[in-house]
């Protein structure tokens, strides 16, 4: 009955932190300040594109394994070929380095 009850437990915590999501909030600015161009609610596993946008700065919260972040332009778009920055889960702000903007961010 142990191996039981902690399967399920196993089980049940594993399918809670799938289920979980990271606020991304974007900015104009460095430093998370400046206008604030948006919040969203982004799943384990996924990767939030601004498209043709970007911006200079993002916050972040609620990342339980790891977070990366991609610059803008070229085969960088869309979570592709490297990230530029990659911090472990939990929270804070991360700035694009100088000349470039973040055009996507994935949440691991």
């Amino acid at each position: 009955m142990q191996f039981n009850v902690a399967f399920i437990t196993t089980a049940l915590l594993a399918s809670a932190s799938l289920a979980m999501s990271a606020t991304i909030t974007l900015f104009a600015g460095a430093g998370c300040t400046g206008a604030n161009e948006g919040t969203f609610s982004v799943p384990s596993r996924e990767c939030l594109t601004l498209g043709s946008g970007s911006v200079k700065s993002i916050s972040y919260s609620g990342v339980g394994s790891e977070i990366e972040f991609y610059i803008s332009g070229g085969g960088h778009d869309a979570c592709t070929n490297g990230a530029s920055l990659t911090r472990g889960g939990g929270s804070g702000c991360a700035t694009a380095p100088t000349g470039v903007n973040w055009e996507s961010v994935a949440v691991i």
